[in-house]
């Protein structure tokens, strides 16, 4: 696609034709790649320090002088918002004695190291340097804080850590045509968790990338999705699936009843279950019609959506670890970040956007929140997977596993090692 010929705030519909499935064959995925130390020291220096990387959305710094630190392995970034309104980023570290520089976020009018000192301007050049006169050799060369490149995408920023990586837009491709409808700027932020997980961040990837796996970890969902028959694509970095929801699997029989997912999506789009007069089998049909019908007087615009996704879950993988289960009214954005050192531990970060009505006062932004696994819940579902990845990940250590068996249900994560073993080169 000439992404050149999208003007920004200009969407087509998001593409629905099913993509030919790659060739990528059936060979065993190595379970080094989620155990060996030296796999994870080579993502570091040919992944992560060389691609685009989700960092914030964009109402986290929303006005001048607003900034959050965001980390990735061993670095931390600070991404603030300029006085003419751009967002830029830095490495969160003191040219001085290497102290970091701002933790968490909020609102500065300069970035001050509480080590001795050191203050920086908001565009990251020195303010002041205390005894400034005591060091003959003068200010380190750099002028000040060290910046990263950082670009905004539909209510998002990213940023990266290779001065030489190719525009956003080019390595979002072809994603900015399929998401741009949503208006992900239209929606705010209702949660913001992060939680330690004891496994790889590509275990929890790979959980994430298939639903082979409801009906053994969430069998709740066979009664509100279907979990097989689903439409897989991969493109040249990125994959989704896009899942029926407020439907049965086919693994189930159907009921008389609607069951209580269904009842619940209903209500919640303000249809009343009781007034609905047909099998089980056509209400996600139904409340599309009724969301088409109803959604505008409600103050919620579906107008760049396609039908099914006023029900359906377009279920995308931004590449390598963004997993987006979105809604017509919502998004449920997974980040899944390597931990620091230790290959058998990961950052999970959670965050829940809701789509605003016309009109609507926005809420209180939420507060970061941060705790290990079985502290706190997530939620029936995530805590399933948060108390299965761990046995995975320690099955993967045994001397009788030799590495990831996939079947087609699972291509999506053949397609994403496809793309990891491209950056990282063969094993």
């Amino acid at each position: 696609m000439d992404i050149s010929r999208v003007k920004p705030g200009e969407f087509t519909k998001t593409p629905i034709e099913k993509t030919q499935d790659p060739g990528l064959g059936y060979d065993l995925i190595p379970k080094e790649r989620y155990t060996s130390a030296a796999f994870m020291a080579r993502e570091w220096d040919r992944l992560w320090t060389k691609i685009w990387l989700w960092g914030c959305a964009s109402e986290d710094i929303e006005e001048e002088g607003d900034y959050i630190v965001t980390a990735i392995g061993k670095e931390e970034i600070i991404l603030v918002r300029q006085a003419d309104g751009t967002a830029r980023g830095f490495f969160n570290v003191c040219q001085h004695r290497g102290n970091r520089v701002m933790v968490g976020q909020g609102n500065a009018t300069s970035f001050r190291c509480n080590y001795h000192h050191w203050e920086y301007r908001l565009s990251g050049e020195f303010e002041n340097i205390p005894d400034a006169e005591t060091f003959p050799q003068g200010a380190p060369p750099c002028g000040g804080l060290r910046q990263v490149r950082v670009e905004e995408w539909n209510g998002f920023v990213f940023f990266t850590l290779n001065p030489d990586a190719e525009p956003l837009l080019e390595f979002l491709d072809p994603l900015d045509t399929h998401l741009g409808p949503y208006h992900f700027d239209r929606m705010v932020k209702v949660t913001d968790w992060t939680v330690e997980w004891d496994c790889n961040w590509k275990t929890s990837v790979d959980a994430f990338n298939e639903s082979y796996h409801v009906q053994g970890i969430h069998p709740e969902l066979l009664y509100f999705i279907e979990d097989k028959f689903l439409q897989i694509d991969t493109y040249e970095r990125h994959n989704r699936y896009l899942i029926p929801f407020s439907t049965i699997s086919h693994r189930v029989n159907e009921t008389t009843e609607i069951p209580h997912l269904i009842k619940h999506a209903m209500k919640e789009s303000g249809m009343d279950p009781a007034d609905f007069d047909g099998r089980v089998g056509e209400v996600r049909l139904a409340l599309q019609e009724f969301k088409r019908k109803n959604g505008p007087e409600m103050g919620l615009d579906y107008s760049d959506l396609n039908d099914d996704q006023l029900t359906d879950d377009y279920h995308y993988m931004i590449f390598p670890n963004i997993t987006m289960n979105i809604h017509a009214d919502d998004l449920m954005l997974f980040r899944q970040r390597p931990h620091e050192t230790d290959p058998d531990k990961m950052y999970f970060d959670v965050q829940m956007f809701r789509l605003l009505k016309k009109d609507e006062e926005r809420p209180r932004k939420p507060r970061n929140e941060r705790w290990k696994h079985g502290e706190r819940s997530l939620g029936l579902v995530l805590d399933q997977d948060a108390a299965n990845l761990p046995g995975v990940q320690r099955g993967m250590h045994s001397a009788a596993f030799d590495g990831l068996w996939l079947g087609d249900q699972e291509l999506r994560i053949r397609h994403f090692h496809k793309v990891l073993m491209d950056y990282l080169g063969d094993d």
